[in-house]
């Protein structure tokens, strides 16, 4: 199955929940949760002493605000990067979250995921 089929609208009822779980994880420094949705090839390059290491230290990925703009979507290849506008509730500005996703085995996964 290819994820470029789905409407818009049925892209945004899977990437939602998912961008929402995202934030509500790392705000949590919950790295089995955070990481539930991720295809195999993203689980390869989130290792959890690192990403641990990441929680720990970084002021914005544990601060991350519920309140999310999305901005849109960008279809190619066999993958679909859906746009946000993400704040922070202890660091002033915006940042631009990427949730890339396509299938894997049947499923929709996440491929990656990046504020920027």
């Amino acid at each position: 199955m290819n994820i470029l089929e789905k409407t818009d609208e049925e892209i945004i009822e899977l990437a939602h929940p998912m961008w929402e779980d995202l934030i509500k994880f790392s705000n949590e420094e919950n790295y089995g949760a955070f990481t539930r949705n991720f295809s195999a090839k993203m689980m390869l390059g989130a290792n959890e002493i690192e990403m641990g290491k990441q929680f720990a230290r970084s002021t914005l990925t544990k601060n991350l605000s519920e309140k999310y703009e999305y901005l849109g979507m960008i279809r190619r290849g066999e993958h679909i990067s859906v746009l946000y506008k993400q704040t922070n509730t202890k660091k002033e500005g915006e940042w631009l979250g990427r949730l890339v996703l396509g299938y894997e085995n049947d499923k929709v996964k996440i491929f990656g995921a990046t504020l920027f």
